[in-house]
């Protein structure tokens, strides 16, 4: 095979670290171009068969532009706030809900000012309770005297990240410990053809298009309640589902309908990546915001429960994508699809607010920012709100303290302008003169999917190549630390193991600031 040198001096390593080669079987014949975000698996299928199929998918443009935002945060906020309670009964008053002095614009800037691009309200948590002034429900902000019941959190805080330039995503809960008691959560209801919007007494609106989907009773609930909050209050950027059941009797249970909410979200928010009980993104496996070692973008899955996607592995199973673990969840695999990880996690103990808890270090909040982000995943940071609809002075102080502790060890990239050669497998650096190294990062251009699997970072010292450090995928995200730096003029990273052809985008060298 001949192999093509290319030798550039550019503004940015990343502007033009995009090569490859076609990729061919070990006959020299090529193989099948068939790129897709999830591409079916049949038992007949051998490990090769898995390794080539694994190596075609890719995203979807949604998908890119998610993996791109790096931070997002979570808000959660609601009754729970204000009992003190994590998960709600159901049965509270809505009254208890009283925050004074809410000021989302101040959320707005204190995430924008902690570098967040997305953030995520719990417009709806498992108590039921929901944060604008739903028509198919009488527990919401319209039956608080806060704001003589005109109140409407969602209003406010779309219109404030969009003012501050944050993507607006919103949480749902599936589960409705409120529904359940008034007969409609886990009643029992048989799956039949339902109209979207379903119209109420008084209800003054003209849908330009109305949808025909399955659902129960308590599906076609939900339906109604994403049709308002996916047509009124502007675009929607995520939309955070999980599989939480509520704390109902153990012999109820509601089969959620998601083949039908997928569809509606797909129509009325094209680009809203659907997480994490979703078929865009998934959940890592832990709230402790840490990917694994080597987090695998294409993961095999199956559908359960009315096309929900699903883990074809455990969803904490350590490993979930590399060859020996497609072989192994064959099995049970329907696909391998396009399936990357979102790290969680709050800045304090809980998920809702506490007076008695305070925020993570800097040190502890760093550390779970390489642990994720330097791990081809994306951070979802949880910031609560506090009982005057404030994020506290703390986290507020503390988020701005990460931005800069980020910055500091992230600061300009050393490669920038260098003279770069990019081979197939091999990037080389020339600093120009020797410089100190303690931080790397790398990205693979996951348009065309992601296939490293081992990769060695070196430095040419006293004469030879001598290994710097090394680890296992890439992805999206892949940031390494040394624990001591480094001094040298030509670096280079060299793949040493992959599905198909690789392609580097990024290959960026730091000196920390401590």
């Amino acid at each position: 095979m001949t192999v093509s040198r290319r030798t550039f001096v550019a503004g940015s390593v990343s502007a033009f670290l995009a090569t490859g080669l076609t990729p061919t079987s070990a006959a020299g014949a090529p193989l099948p171009a068939e790129p897709a975000y999830r591409i079916p698996v049949s038992p007949d299928d051998t490990a090769e068969d898995l390794v080539r199929k694994a190596s075609q998918v890719r995203p979807t443009p949604r998908q890119i532009a998610w993996q791109a935002l790096e931070r997002t945060a979570f808000l959660h906020f609601g009754v729970n706030t204000f009992t003190g309670l994590e998960w709600g009964t159901g049965d509270e008053d809505p009254d208890v809900f009283q925050p004074a002095g809410l000021d989302t614009d101040q959320w707005a800037r204190a995430l924008r000012d902690g570098g967040f691009k997305l953030a995520i309200l719990t417009v709806k948590h498992h108590d039921g309770f929901v944060l604008y002034p739903s028509r198919y429900s009488d527990h919401t902000v319209a039956s608080s005297s806060w704001r003589d019941g005109q109140g409407d959190v969602l209003r406010s805080f779309a219109d404030s990240m969009r003012r501050h330039g944050i993507k607006v995503g919103v949480y749902i809960s599936p589960a409705d410990e409120n529904q359940y008691l008034d007969g409609v959560y886990a009643n029992g209801s048989a799956r039949s053809t339902r109209t979207i919007p379903t119209l109420v007494e008084g209800d003054d609106r003209t849908p330009a298009q109305t949808y025909t989907l399955d659902a129960t009773d308590y599906g076609a609930h939900m339906l109604n309640q994403l049709y308002e909050v996916l047509t009124e209050y502007g675009p929607i950027d995520e939309m955070w589902f999980d599989g939480a059941q509520g704390r109902i009797p153990p012999d109820k249970v509601e089969s959620y309908d998601w083949d039908s909410w997928y569809t509606l979200v797909r129509a009325l928010a094209p680009d809203a990546a659907i997480a994490v009980t979703g078929p865009d993104l998934r959940w890592v496996g832990n709230e402790s915001g840490l990917a694994r070692e080597d987090e695998w973008s294409v993961v095999p899955v199956k559908e359960n429960q009315y096309g929900r996607t699903d883990w074809a592995l455990s969803y904490d199973t350590a490993d979930q994508g590399s060859r020996a673990a497609l072989v192994r969840a064959q099995p049970d695999t329907d696909y391998l699809q396009w399936w990357p990880a979102e790290c969680d996690v709050s800045i304090r103990d809980g998920w809702f607010y506490h007076a008695d808890q305070q925020p993570k270090s800097v040190d502890q909040l760093t550390d779970i920012y390489f642990g994720s982000v330097g791990r081809n995943s994306v951070l979802l940071l949880n910031i609560p709100p506090d009982t005057d609809g404030l994020l506290p002075a703390a986290d507020v102080t503390r988020l701005r303290e990460f931005r800069e502790r980020v910055d500091r060890e992230l600061p300009e990239d050393l490669a920038r302008g260098a003279r770069t050669t990019v081979a197939p497998g091999l990037v080389s650096v020339d600093l120009g003169t020797a410089r100190e190294v303690d931080r790397f990062r790398l990205a693979e251009d996951i348009a065309h999917g992601q296939q490293v699997e081992s990769f060695v970072v070196e430095a040419l010292r006293d004469g030879a190549w001598r290994e710097v450090t090394r680890a296992g995928t890439v992805g999206a995200s892949r940031i390494l630390l040394l624990p001591v730096p480094v001094r040298a003029r030509r670096w280079r990273v060299r793949v040493t193991g992959s599905r198909t052809a690789v392609r580097i985008a990024e290959f960026a060298m730091y000196r920390s600031r401590r």
